[in-house]
């Protein structure tokens, strides 16, 4: 009995030792090709995360509700106020549309007076320094 558990556990090591002896790693490189489309988006994406710094600028908020009421507010603003950058934010569970990019409270106050004439219910949202 002791003779066949060593023959079985030494063809068990010889069989280890042949398979792992065998055994290779992937040694190729690999080549990605991915379309260019993607690298644009990743720009624009960044670009975006910049322009929309949340706790760093002034920005006004002309409405707060549900999100098809949003995109036509941003879309109908957009129209109007082509130099001013607007987006729509979702904070549950309300979809707010803010405008502008900021820097200091007097640009955004003097952007909020000419909007304010065209929108109702408009605020101003102070960055969080």
């Amino acid at each position: 009995m002791r003779i066949l558990a060593l023959t079985k556990a030494f063809f068990l090591a010889l069989t280890l030792f042949i398979s792992c002896y065998n055994s290779n790693a992937q040694a190729t490189n690999i080549t990605v090709k991915q379309d260019t489309k993607f690298e644009q988006l990743l720009n624009e994406k960044r670009k975006t995360n910049i322009s929309n710094a949340i706790n760093e600028r002034y920005q006004i908020q002309i409405f707060s509700g549900e999100s098809e009421k949003a995109k036509s507010t941003l879309n109908e603003f957009r129209q109007e106020f082509k130099d001013i950058d607007a987006t729509i934010f979702f904070f549950t569970p309300n979809y707010k549309v803010w405008v502008g990019n900021f820097k200091t409270k007097i640009d955004a106050e003097r952007n909020l007076i000419e909007i304010r004439k065209k929108y109702n219910n408009v605020h101003l949202i102070k960055p969080n320094k």
